[in-house]
C-alpha cells in the first residue's frame, strides 16, 4: 500500500511540475505576443510604429496618407490568395517600414493631421487656391526605408534619364551654364522646343533636371520639373544616410528655390519621431493632434 501511494503521489507530483513548466512557457508566450507600448493623440488614437532605415519612429495618429507598408506587405496588385494567407509579424519597434506617405506644408514646415487646425487648412487651401491656378503650398511626401546594399545615389538614374531621351525622343540634356538655387541644370533640347524653336510650353517628356553632388560626386538630390497643361510641378527626391531613406516629394514649380529648406525639414519631422527600442518619444512629436 505504502509503495503503491507513494508512486501515485510521485505521479502526480511529476505531473504537477510538468503544468508548472507549461504554464511558465505560457506565461512566456503570452508575454512575447503582448501589443507594445502606444503612444496615443488626445483621441486615444494609437500612432504606426516601426523601424524606417536606421530608426525606430513613431508616428502620430491621422498623419499618415493611407497606411503603411512593412517589408514583406503583398503590394496592391498581388495574387488576393496570397494576401489572404499573409500574416504579418506581430507589430514591434523593430518591424521594418517599407514605405508611408504624408502631407507637408512648404509655407511653414507643418504637417497634415485629421482632427487638427491643419485638416482644415488643407480644406480650405483646395477649395480657395487649386480651382484658380494658385500655388498650392502643400507637398505630397513618401518615405521610403532603405534595407539592401544599392548605393543611396541617383547616378544611374540620372544617366537612365539622358539615355532615354536621346533614344526615344531624340533630344538630349544639355547642362546650364550657371547653376540654379545651388543646383546644377540641365536641360531639355536646352530648353528649347524642337517643334516651335521656343522655349518648352508643354511636353510630358521635357521635363528640366535640377541635381546635388556630395563631396564624393554622388547625385543625393534628384529633381525634375515638367511642363504639363501649364501646371508646372515638380518630382524631388533625396537620400539621406543617416537614416538609410530615400524621399519623395511632387510640388509646385513655386516652391522650388526652398528645395534645400524642404529637405532639412522632412529630416526634422523624422527627428522628433524618433523613439527607443521600448517606445519612449526622444522629443516632441510634429504633427500629433
Amino acid at each position: 500500500m505504502k509503495s503503491g501511494f507513494r508512486k501515485s503521489l510521485l505521479i502526480v507530483v511529476l505531473l504537477w511540475q510538468v503544468l508548472l513548466l507549461a504554464g511558465c512557457d505560457y506565461f512566456v508566450s503570452e508575454q512575447q505576443a503582448q501589443v507594445p507600448f502606444y503612444n496615443r493623440d488626445s483621441r486615444g488614437r494609437a500612432d504606426t510604429i516601426g523601424k524606417l532605415g536606421t530608426q525606430s519612429i513613431s508616428i502620430p495618429a491621422g498623419v499618415i496618407d493611407g497606411w503603411a507598408r512593412y517589408m514583406g506587405d503583398p503590394g496592391d496588385f498581388a495574387d488576393p490568395k496570397i494576401k489572404a494567407k499573409y500574416q504579418r509579424p506581430p507589430e514591434s519597434y523593430d518591424l521594418p517600414i517599407e514605405s508611408f506617405g504624408f502631407l507637408y506644408r512648404i509655407t511653414d514646415g507643418d504637417i497634415y493631421t485629421s482632427f487638427r487646425q491643419t485638416e482644415e487648412d488643407y480644406r480650405r487651401d483646395n477649395e480657395t487656391l487649386i480651382p484658380y491656378g494658385k500655388p498650392f503650398p502643400w507637398a505630397g511626401v513618401i518615405i521610403y526605408g532603405e534595407y539592401d546594399a544599392a548605393p543611396l545615389n541617383f547616378n544611374f538614374t540620372v544617366q537612365d534619364d539622358f539615355r532615354s531621351a536621346r533614344d526615344v525622343t531624340h533630344f538630349d540634356y544639355i547642362q546650364q551654364p550657371q547653376p540654379l538655387y545651388g543646383l546644377t541644370v540641365y536641360r531639355a533640347n536646352n530648353g528649347i522646343d524642337p517643334k516651335t524653336g521656343e522655349p518648352w510650353k508643354w511636353d510630358d517628356n521635357a521635363k528640366d533636371i535640377f541635381i546635388k553632388k556630395d563631396q564624393a560626386g554622388n547625385i543625393k538630390t534628384y529633381i525634375d520639373c515638367q511642363f504639363t497643361h501649364h501646371i508646372n510641378s515638380c518630382h524631388h527626391m533625396f537620400y539621406n544616410d543617416d537614416w538609410h531613406i530615400r524621399v519623395l516629394m511632387i510640388y509646385s514649380r513655386t516652391y522650388l528655390p526652398q528645395w534645400q529648406e524642404m529637405e532639412g525639414n522632412i529630416i526634422n519631422i523624422l527627428d522628433s519621431w524618433r523613439v527607443s527600442r521600448e517606445g519612449k518619444l526622444l522629443g516632441k512629436q510634429i504633427g500629433k493632434a
